[in-house]
This record gives C-alpha cells, sequence and structure tokens, in this order.
C-alpha cells in the first residue's frame, strides 16, 4: 500500500487504516524499530499482565494448592546420575 509521509507537528507521520491496525492486533502503544533500512511497526502487548491479579483472587479463593498433590519425590536419578551426566557444560546425553 502507498502512503504518504505527512508533518505532525515537529515530526513526521503516516495514517494507517483502521481495519489494518485491528487486522495486527494494535492497541494503544506500538513497538517501533528500525532494522536495516526498514521501520518494523509491532503491537506492544505486556504479556500475563494480569497473572498477578488472578493469583491473587486463586489464594483468596483458596483455589492455589498444588493439581498433584502426591507428586513423585526425587529418585536416585535425580540425585546421583543426573549431576554425575551432566558435569559441567555438556551433558552426556
Amino acid at each position: 500500500m502507498l502512503n504518504k509521509i505527512v508533518p505532525i507537528r515537529n515530526s513526521r507521520g503516516i495514517c494507517i487504516p483502521k481495519a489494518m491496525l485491528e487486522h495486527c492486533g494494535f492497541g494503544e502503544e506500538v513497538d517501533l524499530q528500525a532494522k536495516n533500512g526498514a521501520l518494523i511497526l509491532r503491537p506492544f502487548n505486556v504479556p500475563r499482565t494480569d497473572w498477578a491479579e488472578a493469583f491473587g483472587g486463586m489464594a483468596a479463593a483458596k483455589d492455589d494448592r498444588l493439581v498433584h498433590e502426591n507428586a513423585p519425590t526425587a529418585t536416585r536419578f535425580d540425585a546421583e546420575e543426573w549431576k554425575r551426566s551432566c558435569s559441567g557444560s555438556t551433558c552426556g546425553w
């Protein structure tokens, strides 16, 4: 799509059609980067922004216990073999 760059106060900008913004998932803020002679525009989304509130509600409702209360404990492999086979920066797989 060909678009004109227009003056906006002390800057310049372009008009992006609403349908295109909605299609790409843009909200009120964007992530703008210049790379290899191109402008890259991405939706700005902060992942998991509502998790703290959701977990707080779960704790208040006493719905924050472990899913598997009888989860298996560490085995001999966890305690010994794992340390022996993965010493330093290399694993012996």
